[in-house]
């Protein structure tokens, strides 16, 4: 029975259209209170699935008739306005056509007395009080704009002797450095030049003579050393006929200029890692430094 009812009407809604997109019919609401009312018995998928198709129907012609509405409520008419107004005022229109050439009858004389009174009197109820008085934009008095108040920001303490103490000392350790370097580089050639006087024909390795079995790190300073006397051309470094390093001092000076531009134009760089160091004191079977460290030839000498 319920079906029955949405089928009808469905088909009610279908047949009558026209009337229901009319803006002075009601049918549209009443077909959606009618469906309202059948859908409280609704317990089937079937039977909702008929409602939801009444519904789309409804929105449908709901759409068409809210596109068809034609609103002029923005529209002021003021010729309306003054009519309905006058009216309002209590106006004797027969009065104002009998006396057409009366001036003064055509200028005010037919509105009672109290027509103004009656007006205010009306509009007082919609204004129960006065608006207050404000700017739109503000207040046109200008003021001065009160002056912010000046932090003064504390000046920085200059730096006491503590801190310019610092660069000094810094300068005198590198100094200190520098100069340990360069003692222990002519302390490194000294060594070399001995060697080779006392054996002028075989030539010192260079492995025997930078490497320490004893100390990585010391490995690592003397191959630095070293690396002085090559660059100022004091001794040079070639390949013997093992193809392997060995290292002789530079004798006169002419010897000296023509191996320091050959050696501006070929550049080597050593890398060694601990194990590789462990490799070379294995295979050359180095036992004893050939550099002994700066602190035992010092101690060597106090004790001497």
């Amino acid at each position: 029975m319920i079906r029955n009812q949405y089928r009808e009407l469905i088909c009610s809604v279908q047949q009558n259209r026209e009337d229901m997109l009319s803006s002075k019919s009601n049918r549209l609401t009443e077909a959606l209170e009618e469906a309202n009312q059948l859908f409280s018995g609704v317990s089937c998928a079937r039977e909702a699935a008929l409602d939801a198709q009444f519904l789309v129907l409804a929105s449908n012609l709901g759409k068409e008739k809210a596109n068809e509405l034609r609103s002029e409520i923005t529209t002021f008419d003021s010729l309306t306005f003054a009519e309905d107004l006058l009216t309002f005022m209590g106006i004797n229109r027969t009065e104002t056509e009998g006396n057409d050439s009366d001036s003064e009858s055509m200028s005010g004389g037919y509105l009672p007395s109290n027509a103004w009174y009656k007006l205010g009197e009306e509009a007082e109820k919609y204004f129960r009080r006065a608006p207050s008085f404000h700017y739109m934009l503000g207040s046109f008095k200008s003021e001065p704009p009160v002056p912010r108040q000046r932090i003064e920001r504390q000046r920085k303490a200059p730096g006491g002797e503590g801190k310019r103490a610092m660069p000094a000392q810094l300068k005198k350790m590198e100094e200190s450095h520098q100069e340990a370097t360069a003692k222990e580089v002519e302390r490194i050639l000294r060594l070399l030049q001995t060697h080779f006087r006392n054996d002028p024909h075989t030539p010192i390795s260079f492995f025997d003579l930078v490497v320490d079995p004893n100390s990585f790190a010391r490995t690592v300073e003397n191959i630095f050393h070293v690396s002085f006397i090559v660059r100022d051309g004091l001794a040079r470094i070639k390949l013997d006929d093992d193809k392997l390093p060995v290292i002789e001092p530079v004798q006169n000076v002419e010897e000296r200029n023509d191996d320091h531009s050959a050696r501006a134009r070929n550049q080597v760089v050593i890398s060694l890692s601990h194990e590789e160091w462990r490799e070379i004191v294995e295979t050359y079977e180095i036992t004893e430094p050939m550099i002994s460290p700066p602190d035992s030839i010092e101690d060597e000498m106090e004790t001497a």
